[in-house]
């Protein structure tokens, strides 16, 4: 199909879901679909990397998820770094009036560290360890940037055959800074509960660079068990297996919880002694079972930091600080402040499309052969769940792209 400005643009049917790129792009396979929308596998024409590209569609139809992929998109593109997704190209949609859903292009990983969990692939202790250095050098940087996570998770963790970890999805991220106010923090629904750290549930006085700390920490315990090590069915349940493992919070942890209710809740529970790691895990390495005592400790002030997690000894062999960059200058949240409507959101992804696309944003069309392509104007590296980048939730890859016939 060839649009006004020249552009030549394919059309494909994939799990159900008409997908329009751009000719430089050749759809290959679907290989995740969920509420988010559908990815695919896909070859880039220009340079003949894989990559992955993700159509959300109706983009604009629930602020909430607007706010998400804006989000996103913007704290990707800040960031650049080897352990955090990077992405390559937001297709321009056939014309601004009808832009409606969003494509993004963004590297391509084989799996996801939950697709590797719950697989029979045997995981060596030097697997471990170089999961979880890879993803605490990637959280360094983040917390460099002042940007916590806030859904650390398995599935977020995206991999390749050579064992690269990469972090995406930074849909619920947010400002880490001393001098911030955090009232408001966690106003929409933050972390699998799996994975959230028990200051979030019990309305501690303060949320830090920690809350990522702990979800690390049930990654890493799930590593070496294979399965979930607090997999709560409500918030109540959620409390009560971590204080099974990690024993019955201390008065002296108890006074930070802000919450009068939730303090007289946790000294109404019966004592539980801490349960060593030693005997959930008798294999593992000793060192690690000392690392995962640090990252889980119920005291957010008394966690292990994403830099001492790197220094010890269980990662000895892979630490190297020099190795390890921070972010050259932290992101600003200002545009969140800005009652945004629909309007003003599609103004803000519009230019964030844009500058992938300086010629186009100049009105002079295509640009010359040779003269680059997507990515020209962008500020660096970026992807994740707004980008693609991951097999995700299973796809029927026998559902092949189908192109459509020319409108």
């Amino acid at each position: 199909m060839q649009e006004a400005d020249g552009r030549r643009v394919n059309s494909f049917m994939v799990c159900g879901t008409r997908f329009d790129v751009d000719s430089r792009y050749t759809l290959i396979k679907p290989i995740g679909h969920g509420a988010y929308g559908v990815v695919c596998s896909a070859l880039d024409n220009l340079t003949q990397e894989k990559v992955a590209i993700k159509k959300i569609t109706k983009a604009f139809d629930h602020l909430t998820d607007t706010k998400r992929t804006l989000r996103e998109i913007k704290i990707l593109r800040h960031f650049s770094h080897e352990n955090v997704i990077q992405i390559k190209d937001i297709l321009r949609p056939q014309s601004l009036d009808q832009f409606e859903d969003v494509y993004i292009v963004s590297e391509l990983m084989d799996t996801d560290l939950h697709q590797i969990i719950a697989s029979p692939q045997p995981l060596s202790d030097d697997h471990c360890q170089y999961f979880l250095y890879q993803l605490l050098r990637g959280l360094k940087y983040i917390h460099s940037a002042h940007v916590l996570h806030r859904d650390l998770k398995p599935s977020n963790l995206l991999l390749n055959g050579n064992c690269d970890l990469k972090v995406c999805d930074f849909g619920l991220a947010r400002v880490a800074h001393p001098e911030e106010n955090h009232m408001g923090f966690m106003t929409e629904y933050v972390a699998t509960r799996w994975y959230r750290a028990p200051e979030i549930m019990l309305s501690w006085k303060e949320y830090t660079k920690a809350i990522d700390v702990w979800s690390v920490g049930c990654i890493f315990a799930e590593l070496l068990g294979r399965k979930p090590l607090f997999p709560g069915k409500d918030y109540i349940h959620q409390l009560g297996l971590i204080t099974d493992v990690i024993g019955t919070p201390d008065d002296e942890d108890i006074d930070y919880i802000e919450s009068e209710k939730a303090r007289r809740y946790i000294r109404s529970l019966p004592y539980k002694p801490r349960i060593p790691f030693e005997m959930i895990y008798p294999t593992a390495n000793p060192n690690a079972l000392d690392l995962l005592h640090r990252l889980l400790l119920f005291n957010p002030s008394k966690r292990v930091s994403v830099e001492g997690a790197l220094a010890h000894p269980y990662l000895a062999s892979l630490h190297d600080p020099t190795d390890e960059p921070l972010a050259q200058a932290p992101f600003s949240f200002d545009f969140e402040n800005t009652p945004m409507n629909k309007g003003a959101l599609k103004e803000l992804i519009t230019r964030e499309m844009l500058d992938f696309h300086p010629y186009h944003a100049n009105g002079q069309g295509d640009p010359p052969a040779g003269a680059g392509g997507a990515g020209a104007g962008g500020r660096g590296a970026g992807g994740g769940s707004a980008g693609a980048g991951t097999a995700g939730a299973a796809a029927d890859s026998s559902q092949l792209p189908q192109p459509m016939e020319a409108a």
